[in-house]
């Protein structure tokens, strides 16, 4: 009877799955017990969220080696429509779980188109260009949705861009029934909160399966391969910007799911929440973690995201605390003799044959 031996890429995975199962239920059972704070169990959410993003950009900066610098633009995407879809089906789905599905579905359909028009025409390029596109791009999602006014009746939705800054949620015509979704500038209002920790633990498991899967399947070693030598890749028929673009969109799909889950975790959000500092917030996560290294995305972005509360006895200080260990810790993961010691658990290239 043939037995077939565990690859190191099998183990790897699995560790990270486990070791994400073990981070849910360790802060399941430590939020029950009432040992985190209220602002420490407030952070859950984020946490998740942050580390889908982190796990995404991986795919583009680490797999893909594209620098992108517009991924909360993808983020602010899913984040919006996936407000506009749970407020407009507050009546037609009750159920909150079913609820939060559609609008993590709907943010990353729409998250998938943005990052279709964005890198189709980019992707065909190189050097920084589309780092440059990218960046314009979030900054432009940004002014976009303070322009943008919506609200919700039983006529459907009513959409206004107030471009001129004279229009205001009186100029949508809503019914006394009806309730306003985006108020411009102010950005949502009085959101029904649906997210929760479980919803943010499932998206977290369900990117890795995605990127896990893509990394080690063909197309991922083509990407990869495109990462190293674009020039070869190109010379033996392999279609340069048909891989490029299934990494990118599948990275802002990805981010729409985790924006519309950080939209619903919050009553109100401003479009001011996606700018720079948030895709250079993310990029940090990809950059200390290591590039490719998916459980080093994971861990970057809890750590940091919990860092900044951690220190917050310090006021003032805190910050700047907050910098000095981000320095130390980037002395520490690229010393040669560390370096050494995690490139020995990495799963090597090969996978092993099977045994009789």
């Amino acid at each position: 009877m043939k037995q077939r031996k565990i690859s190191k890429t099998n183990v790897v995975n699995f560790s990270t799955y486990l070791g994400m199962v073990i981070f849910f239920l360790v802060m399941t059972a430590l939020s029950k017990a009432g040992v985190l704070n209220r602002s420490m169990t407030g952070l859950l959410v984020p946490i998740c969220c942050y580390m889908s993003m982190a796990v995404s950009l991986n795919l583009t900066v680490g797999i893909l080696g594209e620098l992108s610098l517009g991924h909360a633009g993808f983020m602010s995407v899913g984040a919006f429509a996936g407000v506009i879809a749970s407020q407009s089906l507050l009546d037609v789905v009750p159920s909150a779980g079913l609820r939060l599905t559609i609008a993590m579905i709907v943010g990353a359909l729409f998250a998938t188109v943005a990052g279709f028009i964005v890198g189709a025409p980019v992707l065909r390029l190189q050097g920084d260009y589309l780092a440059i596109v990218t960046l314009a791009f979030g900054e432009i999602i940004k002014e976009l949705v303070t322009c943008l006014i919506v609200g919700h009746d039983e006529n459907g939705l009513h959409i206004l861009f107030n471009l001129t800054g004279n229009k205001t949620v009186e100029d949508l015509g809503l019914s006394d029934t009806g309730i306003a979704i985006i108020k411009g500038a102010q950005g949502t209002a009085s959101v029904k909160t649906i997210a929760s920790f479980t919803a943010g633990f499932i998206l977290v498991m369900v990117t890795l399966f995605i990127v896990l899967n893509l990394k080690h399947s063909r197309a991922g070693r083509a990407i990869m391969a495109l990462r190293d030598n674009r020039i070869a890749t190109s010379s033996i028929g392999i279609n340069t910007t048909k891989y490029k673009l299934m990494a990118f969109v599948t990275s802002a799909a990805l981010a729409g799911a985790a924006g519309a889950l950080y939209g619903l975790n919050y009553s109100s959000l401003q479009a001011a929440k996606f700018n720079f500092n948030t895709s250079i917030l993310v990029l940090v996560f990809v950059v200390l973690g290591g590039l490719g290294n998916i459980w080093g995305s994971l861990v970057a972005a809890a750590a940091l995201t919990i860092l900044p509360e951690a220190l917050r006895e310090f006021a003032d200080y805190r910050m700047l605390v907050y910098a000095i260990v981000l320095i130390l810790v980037m002395l520490a993961t690229h010393n040669p003799t560390l370096q050494s010691f995690f490139a020995r658990l990495k799963p090597g290239k090969k996978e092993e044959k099977e045994a009789a």
